[in-house]
């Protein structure tokens, strides 16, 4: 299962409704609408979420994806207001390619991706989606590639070597 389960109540989470889509099953009698909510919690601290949820009422949709997002916190390494490598997140038929900036570079990313990207509180980055211009699977890839990257200091616990030593 999940090694480094994060507990959700302790942070001080804020949360974004990234897409409110209604969905329609055809039944004998008719169609059943329900509604389906993409929600992103983050701290802007370093640790966010997406989540899903799905009910014939809006509030509760959004609580059911808010409630998901919590289980689904990662943790994400910064180095300084950036990220330390670039990465490819990839959920579905989405890409998001998540590029490190310069600082004062700002946030540059579409709606989805720079909704995950801010709340996670990375404050200069570049972003480019490929593929999918699905919110949903935007901001799941976006988790995926931000679930990618790894510091010096775990890429020098890897390979047996010294920071110095993959620095140059």
């Amino acid at each position: 299962m999940r090694q480094n389960m994060i507990d959700a109540s302790k942070l001080d989470l804020k949360e974004s409704i990234v897409n409110i889509r209604r969905v329609a099953k055809v039944v004998k009698g008719g169609r059943n609408f329900r509604f389906s909510v993409t929600v992103v919690v983050g701290n802007g601290e370093g640790y966010v979420g997406v989540g899903l949820g799905k009910a014939q009422e809006i509030p509760e949709a959004v609580r059911k994806a808010i409630e998901d997002a919590k289980k689904r916190l990662i943790y994400v390494p910064t180095v300084g207001t950036t990220i330390p490598h670039r990465t490819l997140g990839i959920f579905g038929a989405g890409q998001v390619l998540i590029m490190p900036a310069a600082p004062g570079t700002g946030v540059i990313a579409g709606s989805a991706v720079r909704m995950v990207l801010e709340l996670a509180g990375i404050k200069d980055v570049r972003a480019k989606s490929i593929g999918s211009n699905n919110s949903g699977n935007m901001a799941c890839a976006t988790i995926e590639g931000l679930r990618n990257l790894k510091t010096v200091e775990q890429i020098s616990r890897l390979r047996g070597k010294t920071k110095e030593e993959i620095l140059g």
